[in-house]
């Protein structure tokens, strides 16, 4: 037990929690400045390359609200310490590994464990910290995984031109060690206080072969044929085990997730926002490094360094719009994020192997403003649209589509490029339909705000707080 008085304590907790989810936020960006490089070593064509992405990004979607779930059943800080020590020892075996095979199953475990720091970290600070300080609690939580967002590229670059790709998954166990310290004497274990809390064993089996089945075929669709046997089987499969879900959800009183909570229009716009900003920052940090290290001829270090206009841009301009929501609100924010998002599409789409520098920093510069519009306001606008006491479920909910998003974004980004022969018509291609992606969710936005703040159900969700 620390010895340090109880206001120390807590924001020593929020640091070692922070630390936890910085690495989460790191993993998510790091590897794809470092593709090139890992293509070009371990010699595999780039669909098989995607795994490396695809297999993290899969776990984590599939895993998400069930780790929120598992941490307020049988503890946030313990399960939280599990997810760390996977971490660890994930990142461990990937900085070792010499092939491709071993690479995404660590990546996979790692894509796991990102689940909990994601959602037991949230939980954690929502426990130790009052009603009054949990705004600012959150405000350096939501930094810190900006920040993580924001130097993944540039980290990636640099230790793969100074020492290998290996690097980039080495760096996070002495962090690991850190943050399990941290929490280990800062904080305090808590679970959930609802009665007669339980595990919903069916739905968890239920989620776990329908998420991964619908994340498997949005991602090798296009390779295997969206018409052919394969494709039709696994989908049907993800249809029916999400169904057989939904309707176990309905009727279960401990539900993993709720599924009235999309009743809600102000939580479906916030789900939208956040699948949405997904779509494109995946399909983009997957695209962009390829066309400065393939056309342009930047190494992996020029390259992160080249991103840095979109990552700094949300590190430094998160803080200034999340005091921009509490005067204006989330949903100006996020409508202005994805018009942001389609300007930088319609500048990337002019992008050559000539195009100015200036031109090219600036298409990246729009793209970290729209990015930063949209990060925290789709969470805040997520989770006051509810009753507080349904504030995990939701934040849950909105990472688990947020990251499907970032998939399906992925998948069919890698599917227009392994159309196109030239990686330039590809790239166009790609920034085309993220241009009407985006335009399509302002629509979508603006549609589902107008009716009011929530539909039947979240009136209700309202009354029982």
């Amino acid at each position: 037990m620390s010895v340090l008085p109880k206001q120390t304590r807590k924001w020593w907790a929020l640091a070692g929690v922070s630390v936890g989810s910085f690495l989460g936020c790191v993993d998510f960006t790091i590897v794809n400045t470092a593709l090139p490089a890992l293509q070009a070593q371990l010699n595999v064509s780039l669909a098989t390359l995607q795994w490396v992405i695809n297999g993290f990004l899969l776990a984590m979607s599939s895993f998400m609200v069930l780790a929120g779930r598992l941490a307020d059943l049988f503890g946030r800080k313990r399960v939280l310490n599990l997810g760390l020590v996977v971490f660890g020892l994930a990142s461990l075996i990937a900085g070792l590994a010499q092939g491709i095979e071993w690479l995404v199953v660590a990546r996979v475990a790692q894509g796991l464990a990102c689940a909990v720091l994601y959602t037991a970290s949230g939980a954690i600070v929502g426990q130790t910290f009052s009603a009054q300080e949990q705004g600012k609690a959150f405000g350096v939580l939501f930094g810190v995984n900006g920040i993580g967002l924001a130097v993944g590229p540039v980290l990636g670059g640099l230790l793969t031109q100074a020492f290998g790709w290996p690097w980039i998954f080495l760096l996070n166990v002495p962090l690991v060690l850190l943050s399990l310290i941290l929490i280990a004497v800062n904080v305090d274990e808590s679970r959930s206080d609802e009665p007669q809390s339980r595990l919903d064993w069916p739905g968890v089996a239920l989620l776990l072969i329908g998420l991964p089945s619908l994340v498997l075929v949005i991602v090798q669709g296009s390779r295997w044929g969206w018409g052919s046997s394969l494709s039709l089987g696994v989908l049907a499969l993800a249809i029916i085990a999400l169904g057989v879900f939904a309707w176990q959800e309905l009727r279960t009183p401990s539900p993993i997730i709720d599924l009235q909570l999309f009743v809600n229009r102000r939580f479906t716009a916030a789900v939208l926002a956040s699948f949405s900003l997904a779509v494109f920052y995946c399909i983009a940090f997957f695209v962009m490094p390829l066309y400065l290290s393939q056309v342009r001829g930047a190494d992996s270090q020029t390259s992160g360094l080249l991103l840095l206009p979109t990552t700094l841009g949300v590190a430094l301009l998160s803080p200034w719009v999340g005091r921009l929501v509490d005067r204006k609100g989330a949903a100006l924010l996020i409508q202005a994020g994805l018009l942001l998002f389609a300007v930088s599409a319609l500048l990337q789409i002019g992008f050559a192997a000539d195009t100015s520098w200036l031109y090219v920093l600036s298409a990246f510069a729009v793209m970290g403003l729209g990015w930063a519009c949209l990060l925290g306001p789709s969470t805040v606008l997520g989770v006051s649209s509810v009753p507080q006491r349904f504030g995990s479920v939701a934040v849950g909910s909105l990472m688990t589509l947020h990251n499907v998003g970032g998939g399906l974004g992925l998948a069919l980004g890698a599917g227009v490029l392994r159309y196109h022969v030239q990686l330039m018509d590809g790239y166009r291609a790609v920034m085309i339909g993220l241009l009407v992606a985006m335009l399509l969710a302002w629509v979508g936005q603006r549609w589902l705000l107008s009716g009011g703040n929530s539909g039947s159900v979240g009136a209700r969700l309202a009354r029982e707080e």
